[in-house]
């Protein structure tokens, strides 16, 4: 049924009641439709082209809040009519508009490159999305990673929606009390006061969403937010048609225990996948940002039962083309875990009564031992089972991944274990500040982020060193003044008198060298690395001939203690040294702060314990913007290092820091820092520039932001991930899924008789500079136009010699094969292996199945 989208007169063709779609509005005047519809496209969020507007209408309500949407609803009628009176208002507000229609039309990178694309349709589920600070339902990294490919996914025109959770809390609120302690504040995300409307069908009915929760109906309210051209769904269950305690499973943020927990990924997955068949929506792709959101896989399977009339089984093979599955998580602690009790509870009959299966066929979908009754489900194995690719979100983390899921694919080397990696990036026009931008828009052009990047390094290579320079200390002046003021305001709310003594002008130096850090506080990020030689770091920051201040930020979880123990010691330091005129700790750590700190910072931080870092974005964010990095060799920075873009703590032959101990790990921390930062930053030439500084500032901007931007990431997703399964998912189930079906019985075949295949006589000899094998198998009822033998040798990087087939089996029923080899490895270092090969299946993603000469 039509649902209503954001637009200023008609929806779907129809006129619509402005009331009913925007809510309360000091007028329903054509022009106060028209700001409405601009406060409601998210697109102002890093498309900063409307802030001066807004601040018209009311600035000390938008330099608080910066949510437009707030603004328009809390003016008065007399502001506003006396505003748009005003033609330079006007004017400006129809301008606006103007470029908003020019972005919407404008030819994208994506419809240019592939106009004639299976692709029409990709659908993102994650738990969280950080979009902009007005709409607070993230906590952090994966909701960053998520808001950031949706905002590129708009600027390069890729047909994409996001599919996500409404929190009525969102994610809690930080105070820091006189003792150092963080207490969590839960406020309310007003839905009319945040930039979401309700999804209404065409006949002005709120869309509701029904999913079985147990042995209950649970009803969703549904809500869609603008950004670009991208829409992103979400859903509450605070509906009054429910019970007391569903009402309130949509209220936290990764809130309660395994039981919300549970409830909140089946109304992401499976009312996700809901909501989208409520309008109509048919993406050939699923995107399953974590394993969060596993169980759209069987949504999915359960619609396409009922449109081919086949089992589930049949069903959940055909739909596992079109789900891509990305993994955020470094060690099996991460993953989500349920007892098996709990999944019987929750989805059991659902499992029953709408898929078919009985609940142990359930819980073996997400077990490594299927066999195992006492084992919990795990949602990366049903999220993994149920999707035809996967990855991880680096290099290096690709490399962990595929060790995590290794026991899935018993006997395969770890490098085939099929999961790869598309490392993460940033939207960087999120993350650059009003002067950066300049800066980049001088250089490359305002539409530099909408194409495919390839002339921006030589564009940003050509900028003076003064440009660059100059760039870093306004960039470093604005931060300080934001640290003096939000300075002042959280050491009133913590009730610390004692810092109200101080001088706000001497709080921060805007010439001085400024050190970022800023992150979740947990044990593995070793947020206190540099506390553990606290004399060190007093002596650092209390020097005056080279002056250094750190600013500091970050959240630990309401129920981490450990994690609130580390903030507690940094602040308790702070405090005993005196020495905040040189190092600050931010509280409430949001996506505001984050914005102000990476602009600032000349460099950023980061310690994690190797590799427990799956990628991490927060450094990528400072190089848009002129600042550099020093971080351990773990997840993007292993990729992105070397020596004339910033600095590494360890070293490629030890990544892992293996042997040292955290306190060598500190010294050599503050030996970088000593003998080589600091030096480097305030060596200057004769015309008073730290000339090597600025190169390595050019160096980074010009390599490193372009490769890892969002525009580089979604834009990889799209032509390693998206389009090949888009097409595989439309082959798979052209004709009511007649070929899907066809290869399901093959797999099935091969599965129930592969333990029957056995080697005979394997022959070797020496033909000049190549080894000459011969083997014979025998291969049972399987067809042998389903297999391919190779000759393996270790390190060949999947690029093996394939063994012909001789074209008659022998009289005892074996097949006969023969292949070469080059010589110039020791015949002993390979090996016969036999595996499975059907156009159409994935191996081994699908067809786990080897068989090894020994």
């Amino acid at each position: 049924m039509p649902v209503f989208t954001l637009s200023p007169k008609t929806v779907d063709g129809n006129p619509i009641n402005t009331q009913q779609l925007y809510g309360f509005l000091p007028t329903d005047r054509n022009e106060v439709v028209k700001l409405a519809t601009l406060a409601l496209d998210m697109r102002w969020s890093w498309n900063h082209a409307a802030d001066k507007l807004w601040r018209q209408v009311d600035p000390e309500l938008w330099d608080q809040t910066q949510n437009p949407w707030l603004v328009l609803q809390t003016v008065s009628k007399n502001k506003l009519e006396q505003l748009l009176e005003d033609p330079p208002f006007r004017k400006k507000l129809d301008e606006l508009l103007q470029k908003r229609e020019t972005a919407a039309t404008n030819p994208a990178w994506f419809p240019v490159k592939y106009p004639h694309a299976p692709l029409t349709h990709v659908a993102y589920f994650s738990m969280e999305f950080m979009l902009n600070e007005a709409l607070p339902i993230y906590v952090g990294g994966l909701g960053n990673v998520a808001g950031d490919q949706l905002k590129s996914a708009s600027d390069l025109g890729l047909p994409l929606s996001g599919v996500g959770l409404f929190y009525q809390q969102g994610y809690f609120r930080q105070v820091i009390d006189q003792e150092g302690n963080q207490q969590a504040i839960q406020t309310y995300n007003d839905p009319g006061q945040v930039p979401v409307v309700p999804l209404r069908k065409a006949n002005g009915e709120w869309l509701r969403i029904a999913v079985r929760l147990g042995a209950f109906k649970l009803w969703l309210r549904t809500w869609e937010v603008k950004a670009g051209s991208v829409r992103l769904f979400l859903m509450d269950s605070n509906d009054p048609a429910n019970l007391p305690v569903h009402r309130g499973i949509t209220n936290e943020l990764y809130g309660g225990g395994s039981d919300m927990r549970i409830k909140q990924e089946l109304i992401l997955g499976i009312g996700g996948w809901k909501l989208l068949a409520a309008m109509d929506m048919k993406p050939e792709v699923c995107h399953l940002n974590e394993g969060h959101s596993a169980f759209v896989v069987l949504a999915r399977a359960e619609d396409i039962m009922k449109e081919s009339g086949c089992s589930f089984e049949e069903a959940f093979f055909l739909s596992r083309p079109g789900n891509v599955f990305t993994t955020h998580t470094a060690v099996p602690a991460g993953f989500d875990h349920f007892h098996p009790r709990l999944i019987d509870n929750i989805l059991g009959p659902y499992a029953r009564e709408d898929l078919g299966i009985s609940v142990e066929k359930l819980l073996a979908l997400g077990r490594k031992n299927p066999a195992d009754h006492q084992e919990y489900f795990n949602m990366a194995l049903l999220a993994l089972r149920g999707s035809g690719a996967a990855n991880g979100v680096s290099r290096l983390h690709g490399a962990v991944s595929r060790q995590l899921f290794s026991d899935l694919f018993p006997r395969w080397p770890i490098e085939e274990v099929p999961v790869g990696h598309v490392t993460n990036g940033v939207h960087m026009p999120t993350w650059d500040n009003e002067y950066s931008d300049k800066v980049w828009t001088k250089a490359c052009g305002k539409e530099r982020w909408r194409g495919d990047l390839f002339e921006m390094e030589s564009a940003i290579c050509l900028l003076t060193d003064e440009a660059l320079w100059e760039l870093r200390n306004v960039c470093r002046e604005s931060l300080v003044q934001y640290i003096r003021r939000i300075f002042e305001r959280q050491s009133k709310l913590g009730g610390r008198l004692d810092h109200q003594q101080l001088d706000l002008n001497e709080i921060f130096d805007p010439k001085a060298l400024t050190l970022g850090f800023a992150r979740r506080f947990v044990p593995y990020k070793r947020t206190n690395l540099l506390l553990k030689d606290k004399s060190r770091l007093v002596r650092l920051l209390s020097q005056t001939s080279y002056p250094v201040q750190l600013v500091l930020a970050g959240k630990a979880g309401p129920g981490d203690e450990a994690g609130k123990a580390l903030i507690r010691e940094w602040i308790q330091f702070i405090d005993e040294n005196g020495l905040h005129h040189r190092l600050v700790f931010l509280s409430d750590y949001d996506m505001g702060i984050t914005e102000q700190l990476v602009s600032g910072v000349d460099v950023w931080i980061n310690t994690p314990r190797p590799p427990w870092e799956a990628c991490g974005t927060s450094g990528m964010k400072v190089l848009v913007n002129g600042g550099l990095n020093l971080s351990t060799l773990d997840g993007w920075w292993a990729e992105a290092f070397a020596p004339e873009l910033g600095w590494a703590l360890g070293n490629a032959q030890n990544p892992t820091g293996q042997g040292l101990s955290d306190e060598m790990e500190a010294a050599a921390l503050y030996d970088l820092l000593e003998g080589k930062v600091i030096p480097e930053f305030y060596t200057r030439h004769s015309d008073g520039l730290p000339k090597s500084w600025i190169q390595r500032i050019r160096n980074s901007m010009s390599k490193l932001a372009p490769e890892f931007s969002a525009n580089r990431t979604v834009r990889q997703y799209t032509e390693d991930y998206y389009l090949p399964a888009a097409h595989n998912f439309l082959e798979r189930n052209a004709t009511r899924g007649a070929l899907g079906k066809k290869l399901f019985e093959v797999r099935e075949q091969l599965e129930s008789n592969w333990a029957h295949i056995s080697f005979g006589e394997v022959l070797t000899s020496t033909e000049g500079d190549e080894y000459c094998f011969q083997v014979s198998l025998s291969l049972g009822a399987i067809d042998p136009e389903w297999l391919v033998v190779e000759i393996f040798s270790a390190g060949s990087h999947g690029k093996l010699p394939l063994m012909q087939r001789e074209e008659n089996a022998a009289d005892n029923g074996y097949y006969s094969y023969k292949g070469k080899a080059p010589a110039s490895i020791p015949i002993a270092n390979y090996t016969i292996r036999l595996v499975p090969h059907v156009r159409g299946l994935a191996v081994p993603l699908e067809l786990p199945q080897i068989l090894w000469e020994h």
